[in-house]
């Protein structure tokens, strides 16, 4: 059985350790006692949470997109035609090249809150080597 660390399931979902621990004190995810004595997140039910996080609906939105990323936009590189736009998703950083008439257009600048939205014909899927 695969199990996670607090402090790691909850960097896995963007939320702070004490958020994942009240989530595990109120029940909303299962957690079990490793051989250290440290209580950890089971990875199934971790994987449940997820899955129910990411389904949670966006209620100012309408939109068929689905793989939506809310963060912080932390830098923006403009030139004549281009802008390059960075925004930090929890754990993730997302990339997006778009027109700077857009970027202009959406006052785009470090700060701003914004939700990068991926929409890809390809995913790959990686496993870490400390597994």
């Amino acid at each position: 059985m695969t199990a996670y660390r607090i402090s790691r399931a909850a960097r896995l979902l963007g939320v702070s350790p004490d958020t994942m621990r009240r989530w595990a004190d109120a029940g909303r995810v299962q957690t079990v006692t490793d051989a250290g004595g440290h209580r950890c997140v089971d990875g199934a039910a971790l994987a449940r949470l997820a899955v129910e996080l990411g389904q949670e609906p966006d209620r100012t939105r309408r939109q068929s997109l689905r793989n939506r990323f809310p963060g912080i936009v932390t830098r923006v590189v403009r030139d004549g035609v281009a802008a390059q736009v960075e925004v930090q998703a929890g754990p993730h950083r997302l990339v997006a090249l778009i027109t700077r008439e857009a970027a202009d257009e959406l006052g785009l600048e470090p700060g701003i809150l914004a939700d990068g939205v991926v929409k890809a014909t390809n995913v790959s899927v990686e496993l870490p080597l400390d597994v």
